[in-house]
């Protein structure tokens, strides 16, 4: 009898203390989801479930390094992007992805925290915006990213739009940061809305959700999902991550991303 492998997914994304979210997000989902997380981290972070105090980009020639190594030795299913921190650093993972194009991207715009702590400049937005987008296959902004990626929108529906005209193929537009009563996500692709999702809006704020999210779906992408079906599993999982959420530090709820484990 023959087993297959699990899929490998490449992650860029920042290094988490607190264990809530960035690349500890992606590597707990990726886990759950029976795929590897093959890591490469952007940012270190001083961070606690209340903020992020501070942030250091990790040099753009090492990131190129280890993305490279892995890239020649491992077949990547899936590339999952999280924060950037600095246009160089968005430059380089740029250079990756365009000798890879064949991979299907997945894009979690990470500009700032729910505190709104900036983790991006304007040099970083421009370059995402330039260079990244063009690139990705699905992308998954809140209401506060999707404008700061496409400023001048009169509403985040708006901006969407807007952004599928940099090439990016799909817009996963998430509803956490809405007010409508439940929580209203918007699936955006071919210069129009394909279809939109609602979850509870449960009472408290969770670290590392959007992280969750964007790692599922890249899982499932990864797993042979199609886009729609891909979208659907995942948003199910993250609502289950958070429903089933531990506060363990002052701030934040973390993610209960293995919840489906009774014991």
């Amino acid at each position: 009898m023959t087993t297959s492998n699990p899929p490998v997914v490449l992650c860029f994304s920042g290094a988490d203390p607190t264990g809530g979210a960035g690349i500890q997000a992606d590597i707990e989902t990726m886990c759950s989801h029976g795929c590897i997380a093959a890591s490469v981290i952007t940012v270190a972070t001083v961070q606690d479930t209340v903020n992020v105090h501070s942030f250091s980009p990790m040099p753009s020639d090492l990131i190129i390094e280890q993305a490279r190594a892995v890239l020649e030795d491992m077949p990547i299913a899936a590339i999952k992007i999280g924060v950037v921190g600095s246009a160089e650093v968005a430059m380089a993972i740029y250079s990756i992805i365009t000798d890879y194009p064949e991979i299907p991207v997945i894009y979690d715009p990470v500009l700032s925290t729910e505190k709104n702590a900036a983790l991006s400049t304007e040099d970083v937005v421009e370059t995402v915006r330039t260079l990244l987008l063009p690139v990705t296959k699905i992308l998954t902004p809140n209401i506060h990213e999707v404008h700061a990626l496409a400023p001048g929108s009169d509403t985040p529906a708006a901006a969407a739009m807007g952004l599928l005209e940099t090439d990016v193929e799909y817009i996963l537009l998430t509803g956490t940061h809405g007010k409508t009563p439940d929580v209203v996500h918007t699936l955006f692709s071919n210069n129009r809305e394909l279809e939109t999702f609602h979850n509870e809006r449960l009472p408290h704020k969770y670290h590392g959700s959007g992280c969750t999210l964007a790692a599922s779906i890249a899982a499932q992408i990864a797993l042979g999902q199609e886009v729609l079906g891909a979208v659907r599993k995942a948003l199910d999982y993250t609502h289950k991550t958070l429903v089933h959420a531990n506060r363990i530090g002052m701030g934040q709820y973390h993610p209960n991303r293995f919840f489906w484990d009774k014991n």
